[in-house]
């Protein structure tokens, strides 16, 4: 009996492992988010100049990175929820050592390498998984699961702030890692995909085949460092490294740039908060702009890129707190739009069956740009003594980024209309040799 055949379910459970992404997101990406509210804090504590403090959240960034190959391996070795329940434990040590305050090497290691790894080992199984659970709905899917950083960052924004008033700093990073404990209940409800809908399966060699072809087996999930062959996600790879030391430099120098023009009490996390509530509205509407498919997602991508890189640019014309308000909630519409569809465009380069590898690939070599990024940013501020020349290096490194996109969706149009013609010429080859005039079967005698 010929068994049926497996693929993305599109719904059902696959909206659990949505809210439980969510949650990841928030958990992760919220909290990297809001370093910048102890960026002072780390600073004036321990009297050292800007560019050495980034290297607290440049080396988060980083091993958020570059664990992402070896979090995409093991999730293909044994399964998402158990990387996810791993990077749980990691987030949480790393925060509770962070609290002890021994050094600032101290904090490069614990905020800096373990939570960083730990990040990845959440986020990057999470995303996984939304993307295996969903085909037709897939941009949108995974809008609203990354939307769980915009949300989380609305209330860590001032809560944060308020919690560093009240317990130090050191004490908040001792209830952050208490939150990010529960990564490891978001990674128990990650049922993984065959679990749910390969008991069904028939025992024929027939079914088997089918089986193996919609869904990769243990033996055949493999990381494909082969990918790298490919020009078009090398060009991705590019963008990435760019992208990366743009977009990540902005939100940790905000703050700080804010404070430098006479901004101070809760006025800066308003911003941060105001900026997280457009990025949710992006993230949205993009996901669904891009579900709509009115344009494919790698004509869209450098549009919104260019667009961010622009706002960047201007945002450090605004001297007081409206103007800045403004150019913030622009970044973070921008930014949110971006985030959408990033991430899902890897499928439409590599395919699905080598998203896990193209995504940790992807992000292992994004790593240089989020590396780079903030110290540059910083190194310029020290040289200027202004936030602005931050702005203006990561609005250049986006602008930049977004040709990479455009000869990447010229390589791919060309790749699929490349095969498209292979494919008509087989055909046309078949149906000589069946026989076959114009639509109709003629039977030849012998």
């Amino acid at each position: 009996m010929k068994s049926r055949r497996v693929g993305p379910p599109d719904g059902g459970f696959g909206w659990v492992v949505v809210a439980s992404a969510f949650f990841v997101m928030g958990l992760t990406g919220a909290v990297l988010k809001n370093f910048s509210h102890f960026f002072l804090e780390i600073q004036s504590h321990f009297g050292v100049m800007t560019s050495t403090t980034s290297w607290v959240s440049s080396t988060t960034i980083a091993m958020f990175h570059i664990g992402a190959p070896a979090a995409s391996a093991l999730t293909l070795q044994f399964s998402q929820r158990a990387v996810i329940i791993v990077g749980g434990l990691l987030c949480t040590l790393g925060m509770l050592l962070a609290s002890l305050d021994l050094s600032l090497p101290w904090l490069y290691l614990t905020m800096g390498v373990l939570e960083g790894t730990g990040i990845s080992f959440s986020w990057i199984p999470a995303i996984s998984m939304v993307n295996h659970y969903f085909s037709r709905w897939r941009p949108i899917a995974y809008a609203i699961a990354s939307s769980g950083e915009c949300v989380f960052a609305i209330v860590f924004s001032p809560l944060f702030k308020w919690l560093i008033e009240m317990y130090s700093w050191q004490g908040t990073l001792l209830i952050i890692g208490g939150l990010q404990f529960n990564l490891c209940v978001c990674g128990a409800l990650m049922r993984p995909l065959e679990a749910n809908w390969g008991a069904s399966q028939k025992t024929s060699k027939e079914g088997a085949e089918e089986n193996a072809a919609a869904l990769p087996s243990k033996k055949k999930a493999v990381f494909q460092c082969c990918l790298l062959k490919k020009p078009e996600l090398l060009l991705y790879i590019l963008f990435a490294i760019f992208a990366a030391a743009g977009f990540f430099t902005p939100t940790l120098y905000l703050v700080p740039f804010a404070n430098s023009l006479g901004i101070d009490k809760y006025w800066p996390a308003f911003i941060l908060s105001v900026m997280a509530v457009a990025d949710l509205a992006g993230r949205l509407f993009c996901g669904w702009l891009a579900n709509m498919r009115f344009l494919r997602n790698l004509q869209l991508l450098p549009t919104v890129t260019t667009l961010l890189g622009v706002v960047l640019l201007l945002l450090p014309i605004g001297h007081n707190y409206w103007s800045i308000l403004v150019f913030a909630s622009l970044y973070g519409f921008l930014f949110g739009c971006m985030v959408a569809i990033h991430v899902t465009s890897i499928v439409d380069i590599v395919s699905l069956e080598g998203f896990d590898s193209g995504l940790g690939l992807f992000m292992l070599f994004r790593s240089i740009g989020g590396f780079i990024g903030p110290p540059a940013g910083g190194w310029l501020v020290d040289q200027t003594n202004d936030y602005s020349a931050a702005f203006y290096l990561s609005g250049f490194c986006l602008i930049t980024s977004a040709v990479f996109v455009v000869l990447v969706d010229f390589l791919v149009q060309r790749r699929k209309s490349a095969e498209l013609s292979g494919q008509q010429t087989i055909n046309q080859r078949g149906d000589g040799e069946t026989g076959k005039v114009k639509g109709h079967t003629v039977t030849q005698e012998f």
